[in-house]
């Protein structure tokens, strides 16, 4: 009876001490979590991109903005988004929002223009005025800095399927939603998330 009740009480103590260290292995991994999320809230304002004029842009100048990062294209199936796009901007421009714009030609050879074409067909044919950036590469090996932490470290990670995904960042660094191709960005999910983050 002592023997069985021994090894009861070390297979209890045991147990316990195992619980005891997956809970702290838990509550590690979290405050490692958070301590993450904290650090990188940031981060998307250490980026630099060159706009459609070839001029060096730091994303810090948009700290306090709430955000739409989108990849574009001009000969592509959701191109008539840069409508959508406009009017979204200049429904919240007045309380800060404001859309980056960051032609591709990675998928389908559908952005093959060089800069000035892209700037002229955005202004003539969409009257665009929301920021137009330079063409970059948003997947493979010359991966623009930027898109590399959108999608491989931000909240909202994965792989790009096709122009037109958006990204929407809120006023401190945050990637707190993502939308694919079809959704226009004036459609309900959209303009939802983003009146979501603007002041009243």
């Amino acid at each position: 009876m002592a023997s069985g009740g021994g090894g009861f009480m070390l297979r209890a103590a045991g147990l316990f001490f195992g619980a005891r260290d997956r809970a702290a292995r838990i509550k590690e991994a979290a405050l490692m979590t958070l301590r993450r999320t904290k650090t990188d809230a940031g981060k998307l304002y250490s980026f630099v991109a060159s706009n459609i004029d070839g001029e060096e842009k730091s994303l810090a100048e948009y700290k306090g903005r709430a955000l739409v990062i989108v990849n574009t294209a001009s000969l592509c199936g959701y191109t008539p988004q840069y409508a959508s796009l406009e009017k979204l901007y200049q429904a919240y421009r007045g309380r800060g929002l404001r859309v980056l714009a960051f032609p591709s030609d990675d998928f389908g050879h559908q952005e093959p223009g060089a800069d000035a074409e892209i700037k002229e067909f955005c202004r003539t044919r969409f009257s665009a005025s929301f920021d137009l950036f330079s063409k970059i590469n948003v997947k493979g090996e010359d991966i623009h800095p930027l898109y590399a932490y959108l999608t491989k470290e931000s909240e909202k990670a994965g792989a790009i399927a096709w122009n037109f995904t958006k990204f929407i960042v809120d006023g401190v660094g945050r990637v707190v939603a993502r939308f694919g191709p079809a959704e226009d960005p004036l459609s309900p999910s959209v303009t939802g998330c983003v009146e979501g983050l603007l002041p009243r």
